[in-house]
């Protein structure tokens, strides 16, 4: 029955990712219709003007990972704190 449900979850969650993937695919798979050929088979090509406002600095971002290593830290020793505690000792005999 426990492999039922660990294969059923497994499922489970490979389908909400392919749902979750599903639905920004066709925005990331759009893309332009090539330009009418104008007179003499020319194509206008379009002045690209790059833009860069704002963005997040490297410090930051390090500052983010580092801050998300020390929780998964305080998480994995709190939950083999919960594991160890849970950890049922055999009764010891009596030294008489």
């Amino acid at each position: 029955m426990k492999k039922i449900r660990r294969c059923l979850s497994v499922l489970a969650a490979m389908g909400g990712a392919l749902l979750a993937l599903g639905g920004a695919a066709p925005a990331a798979l759009a893309s332009l219709a090539p330009p009418d050929p104008g007179q003499g088979g020319v194509v206008p090509v379009p002045a690209v003007h790059t833009i860069v406002t704002g963005g997040m600095p490297g410090w930051q971002i390090a500052l983010i990972a580092a801050g998300a290593a020390v929780v998964a830290a305080v998480i994995a020793v709190l939950a083999d704190r919960a594991r160890v505690a849970r950890h049922i000792v055999p009764a010891q005999p009596d030294g008489s």
